[in-house]
């Protein structure tokens, strides 16, 4: 596994796949497991590129606030490291906004670019209220628990039942790392640099999200010129709720010349 230091950051990529390459970034948690389940929809015409960015469980810092200007290098630096670029990018919650500075700061470096339930900046007082509730869990289930409810939707969980969501609330725990990606969206604002983003993008918004409300999807579209927005009936986790669906729309997107 290929590793690199990023400013204060130690980072480490996986490549899967051969074909143009497509950079899969995480949110907030333990990295780009989270992208494993859908890796075989890509790998099989894609060369996709799986930063493990700070705060994740792979990366090693000093230990100091994440910046989404610092995770945006980060991406970049595997992008030209990987010798994959441009690349097509999506980035999925903390991720979304990565991607979208990631495209601005080097548009060189994005062909095209698809954000998946992000946000702009923390001003809206839900997502406040709530990332500050999420980061005060000290409890590792109850932080897994509280995460795992309001990602997904009430129909999701029944329908994967009991033991799948007991798995995933052992998903997700409260890590140092995971903690400060936390900080990091409670004072999150990135729309100084979306104009300055070039490449074409696909907004993905998810209408029943508990976390990052859809509302904040919707203007993350809105502020990047000339993007296209779609939205899924889910929860917070678009692609594992409608993999399908999601999916599609991404590749879709992204076969165009």
């Amino acid at each position: 596994m290929p590793k690199l230091t990023v400013g204060n950051a130690r980072i480490s990529y996986r490549v899967e796949g051969a074909g143009p390459a497509l950079v899969l970034v995480h949110g907030v948690g333990p990295g780009s497991i989270m992208w494993d389940a859908l890796l075989d929809r890509f790998t099989d015409h894609r060369t996709v590129v799986l930063p493990d960015l700070a705060g994740s469980d792979p990366a090693e810092d000093d230990g100091s606030p994440i910046t989404v200007e610092g995770l945006a290098a980060q991406v970049n630096a595997v992008i030209e490291d990987s010798g994959t670029g441009p690349a097509d990018v999506v980035g999925f919650s903390l991720g979304a906004p990565t991607v979208a500075a990631a495209a601005a700061l080097r548009p060189d470096l994005v062909r095209r670019l698809v954000p998946v339930a992000g946000l702009t900046h923390a001003g809206d007082e839900y997502v406040q209220q709530y990332m500050t509730t999420w980061r005060r869990l000290d409890d590792p289930e109850s932080f897994g628990r509280f995460a795992t409810l309001t990602a997904y939707s009430r129909p999701f969980l029944n329908r994967i039942g009991h033991e799948a969501v007991e798995q995933a609330v052992a998903f997700m725990r409260p890590t140092d790392g995971v903690l400060r990606q936390i900080d990091l969206v409670r004072r999150l604002d990135i729309r100084s640099l979306l104009p300055r983003i070039e490449a074409p993008a696909l907004v993905i918004g998810a209408t029943h999200d508990q976390t990052i409300p859809v509302e904040n999807h919707r203007e993350l579209s809105e502020a990047i010129g000339g993007s296209e927005y779609a939205e899924l009936d889910t929860g917070h986790v678009a692609m594992a709720e409608r993999p399908d669906e999601f999916t599609k729309l991404v590749q879709d997107f992204l076969h165009r010349p």
